[in-house]
């Protein structure tokens, strides 16, 4: 049986971010393709948005340049310093995204305390968030991208869902076949789209170059004062311009933190700051450009490509975030917060490509369903933000956490910072809270309720193992009691998967109890995974002989890895004092319970209900650990909790 571990692996590292042969320049390319999708698609919508009927903006000329430096300031702060200059620094041994820092900061926390606690509680909630944001992300993405045949052709306006409907739903089926070889044209399509933003942006600068004065915070600074406090609440537009923004640090992993960096220093933000201040610039000179400036800026002949393009883009934004998806679940899955899911390789070459088909339509389902009910970029933009804000708020109170703890040096100047941090996001949960009834209760709800799964998944498991321990035999007293009248010996190797070393497993009493018959070798075996993302190849494996030819085995995954349980095996004769274990010879023992729910402390008995209905769902030990099915017995019995 597997559990989380919270100890960390001390040994060196196994498998890092490792690039191989690809150089810097392919690596950045990459990044700019995976990376900056989302933040990449925001032009589509975000200065829309704010002059929209939500906040009664008039797209005046003091207006336009307050709302442009806003943007262009929280793009600063947020992006370029928070996550690219500061966020990406808090590697958890090369990988990044909100469960690996919530398990770097438990790392620096006392294990068992309180403050661990809370740094969970946070941690799994900013997850649950990223998964609320994630799909809604594509929703919008693809429809405001379609809706450029509002300009071109108003009398497709009917056909604006269906072609939505169609592109999201060709994206999600495709899912199953990998990105590998669609991956390779991801890089060079955003380029261009990134390039095609900036050249938009200049082409439209140079008519109103007076919108370069929006670089000036004095303009953001002087909007709050026309405004007052009711200016705060454009800041749910203004949001939209760093959505993705959490994307840099989760796919940290994949590029390492210099391509992402250079790639967004050099190449996206000066892009996405040129496209803004292009569009500010077109509605200076034309306010009633305001309706869609992103496409009304754009050339009459080169509309229909850059719809073309801008699909493209949005569909490798949703791509982006899809994967993201599989990669955050899988981890969720080592660190025991959602159930075991059957995980499917799409690559021979990179582990890191995986698809997970129960998240995948459970995705897709949300998806099309926010298109139909929304039916608009602009009111899906009023469920955007929220859950955006209060990711990004979590990441900086666990930041705060891991500076504390970790960076000695730099905590006189990033904890300073994190105060401002602080200021900007709870500023940005405000403005984006105030929209709950236009439309930002959905991911508020869908967040909610993802997190009362993976915290009563998390819990159940908890008083799961507790129920089983408190009738447990120890291991100790019973082998020699058993030795003392053995029973028929058969011939092979017999594991025994158990969460706790310490206790007969519930198969093997079984086994004895039906069968009795005993292996001829007897190994009881623990699968750890560790708060980091990979174990090391020294750390690998634990062997202990306890007599009678049996053994007490422990193997460590990190929870960016796989479980491969009879690959791990295979090794155990390359260690000091190890065994052959013939996977021929190997038949795999596992106990598979039924849940009861009971009127008992620990939790409401509709937890108990729901965590039971969750258990029998669970993908079996078979697919999770990569057991052969024909090497695998399960054994059942009830338990109540």
């Amino acid at each position: 049986m597997s559990h989380p571990s919270s100890q960390p692996d001390p040994g060196p590292r196994s498998h890092g971010t490792s690039h191989g042969q690809v150089g810097l320049a392919g690596l950045i390319v990459g990044a700019i393709g995976v990376v900056f999708g989302d933040i990449g698609t925001s032009p589509l919508y975000t200065l829309r948005e704010a002059f929209s009927g939500h906040y009664g903006l008039i797209a005046d000329h003091d207006t336009v340049l307050g709302v442009l430096s806003m943007i262009f300031w929280s793009l600063m702060l947020v992006v370029t310093v928070k996550y690219v200059t500061i966020i990406l620094r808090a590697d958890n041994d090369g990988e990044g995204g909100i469960m690996a820092l919530m398990a770097l900061a438990q790392r620096c926390l006392a294990k068992g305390g309180r403050s661990g606690y809370l740094v969970g509680i946070l941690g799994v909630f900013g997850a649950s968030l990223f998964f609320s944001d994630g799909v809604i992300t594509p929703a919008i993405s693809v429809l405001s991208a379609v809706e450029g045949l509002e300009v071109v052709a108003p009398g497709l306006h009917a056909w604006i869902i269906p072609i939505t409907v169609l592109v999201l739903g060709i994206l999600f089926a495709t899912q199953r076949f990998g990105t590998a070889k669609v991956g390779r044209i991801f890089g060079p399509i955003t380029m261009l789209w990134f390039a095609s933003l900036a050249a938009l942006g200049v082409l439209n600068i140079l008519h109103e170059p007076e919108v370069l004065n929006a670089i000036n915070p004095w303009w953001a600074a002087q909007f709050f004062v026309q405004h007052s406090w009711g200016g705060i609440f454009i800041l749910g537009a203004v949001v939209l311009a760093v959505t993705g923004g959490e994307a840099i640090y989760t796919d940290m992993g994949h590029f390492g933190a210099r391509p992402i960096r250079y790639a967004w220093y050099f190449f996206v933000l000066p892009a996405l700051m040129l496209n803004y201040l292009g569009q500010g610039a077109l509605v200076l000179e034309d306010p009633a450009a305001i309706q869609n400036p992103f496409y009304i800026g754009v050339p009459e002949w080169a509309r229909w490509p850059m719809i073309v393009l801008a699909t493209a883009a949005t569909v490798i934004a949703s791509q982006a975030v899809i994967t993201g998806g599989f990669s955050v679940a899988r981890q969720a899955m080592q660190l025991g917060y959602i159930p075991r899911m059957h995980v499917r390789h799409t690559s021979s070459d990179t582990i890191g490509q995986i698809y997970i088909p129960g998240i995948n339509w459970a995705m897709a389902v949300v998806v099309i369903a926010l298109v139909l009910t929304f039916k608009t970029s602009s009111a899906l933009a009023a469920a955007y933000g929220i859950s955006v804000s209060l990711t990004m708020l979590i990441d900086t109170l666990l930041l705060i956490v891991v500076a504390r703890a970790l960076w000695p040096r730099w905590r006189k100047w990033v904890l300073p910072l994190c105060s401002v941090f602080i200021v900007i996001d709870i500023a940005f949960v405000i403005a984006n809270g105030a929209k709950v009834l236009q439309g930002a209760w959905f991911p508020l709800v869908l967040g909610i309720t993802l997190f009362t799964l993976l915290r009563t998944w998390r819990r159940g498991r908890q008083l799961l193992r507790a129920e089983i321990q408190k009738d447990g035999i120890r291991l100790d007293t019973f082998i020699p009691g058993l030795m003392l009248a053995p029973p028929v010996r058969v011939p092979g190797t017999a594991v025994f998967l158990t969460a706790d070393p310490g206790v007969v497993p519930h198969a093997l009493m079984h086994n004895l109890k039906h069968n009795k018959v005993l292996h001829a070798r007897n190994v009881f075996l623990t699968v750890e995974t560790l708060t980091l993302p990979y174990a090391a190849p020294a750390r690998r494996l634990k062997m202990e002989s306890i007599g009678d030819d049996f053994y007490r085995i422990t193997i460590r995954f990190g929870f960016m890895e796989t479980p491969d349980v009879p690959m791990a095996l295979m090794r155990c004769g390359d260690i000091e004092g190890g065994i052959c274990i013939d996977p021929m010879e190997t038949t795999y023992f596992t106990s598979r319970e039924t849940v009861v729910a009971t009127p008992r402390r620990g939790m409401p008995v509709w937890r108990d209900k729901l965590f039971a209905l969750m258990h029998r769902n669970a993908a079996p030990a078979t697919g999770f650990f990569r057991i052969p099915g024909n090497r695998l017995v399960e054994l059942g019995s009830q338990v109540q909790i």
